[in-house]
């Protein structure tokens, strides 16, 4: 049951995230949206508070450690806690990895594998203290059909491991976590919170 549940969704002004964010604030859930652009995230805030829900904008750079400590801090200062965290938030340069310079691809893993980490890595303990939460990677997206999204591939793999990774280490503490590929299976995994 998600009602009341705290959630905090990376990436929430666009695609999954969004959806996401409307969905589960539509079923009771108490979002807290990260964007680093104040624009898309602030609109999705706006249509769920318009519709009588509970959600705030949070914004910050989860590639960076002190942006995901600050997400987290301002997210249990205002809410008290946190039960489920859903890394969304994607860099997709669409170019071919031999015409990539190493700035796209430092921004690409960094969001993409990095912030996860981050994000994860702050949230996990939080709930790890308090014995339960949820987790959701979202491991796959819009770059399954493009051919130059090689970068994208590669962070996305890696978050497919980290989740891996993360699970033995927090689910005998009480924490799920899942490594989703769309918006289904990662709703799946939150209808069953």
């Amino acid at each position: 049951m998600l009602k009341n549940k705290v959630v905090l969704i990376t990436g929430a002004g666009k695609g999954i995230g969004r959806k996401l964010a409307e969905e589960l604030a539509a079923r009771g859930a108490i979002i807290a949206a990260n964007d680093i652009s104040p624009i898309n995230v602030e609109a999705v805030v706006d249509g769920i508070r318009a519709k009588g829900g509970q959600a705030k904008a949070y914004l910050e750079d989860v590639a960076k450690k002190v942006g995901a400590q600050m997400i987290l801090k301002s997210v249990e200062d205002d809410f008290g806690t946190i039960d489920v965290l859903i890394n969304h938030a994607a860099v997709e340069p669409h170019m071919s990895l031999l015409d990539m310079d190493e700035w796209d691809w430092h921004r690409t893993i960094d969001v993409n594998l990095t912030g996860a980490f981050l994000m994860a890595q702050t949230a996990g303990r939080v709930m790890r203290a308090k014995g339960s939460g949820v987790i959701v990677n979202l491991v796959a997206g819009t770059g399954e059909k493009e051919k130059e999204a090689g970068a994208y591939r590669a962070g996305k793999a890696g978050l497919a491991e980290l989740s891996h990774q993360l699970a033995r280490e927090l689910n005998p503490q009480g924490v799920k976590v899942v490594a989703a590929l769309n918006f289904e299976e990662a709703l799946k995994t939150l209808e069953e919170v």
